[in-house]
């Protein structure tokens, strides 16, 4: 089991960035997939950003491709997202999960450990 804390969410203008966090604690970081999923008022949590293991591969939702980045460090046990271009419809809670499937999922059964969230607010 992963026990992940997030950190990084917070207020800001549309077209800003923000960059989250999320510090893993447990054996297995170095092996498990990690994600990004995301939850406004009213809807279900949906997938934004996944990375493998290694790091080398990477998925994102449609809806982010080319404005937000997800990255990992397995040395110091962290995954990260960078958002850019920021949009007020990414304003959401945002949960950082860990999986151990064997390849990278989308959806939230691939994850099996998941954070407290963050909250992101974007206001146009």
């Amino acid at each position: 089991q992963v026990q992940l804390v997030e950190s990084g969410g917070g207020l800001v203008q549309a077209g800003g960035s923000l960059r989250l966090s999320c510090a893993a604690s447990g054996r297995t970081f170095g092996s498990s997939v990690m994600g990004w999923f995301r939850q406004a008022p009213g809807k279900e949590r949906e997938f934004v950003a996944g990375i493998s293991w290694s790091g080398s591969t990477t998925r994102y939702a449609d809806s982010v491709k080319g404005r937000f980045t997800i990255s990992r460090d397995n040395a110091k046990n962290t995954v990260s997202l960078q958002m850019n271009s920021l949009k007020p419809e990414d304003t959401a809670i945002y949960y950082c999960a860990a999986g151990r499937t064997p390849v990278l999922l989308s959806t939230t059964a691939g994850f099996g450990s998941w954070g407290q969230g963050t909250q992101v607010t974007v206001s146009s």
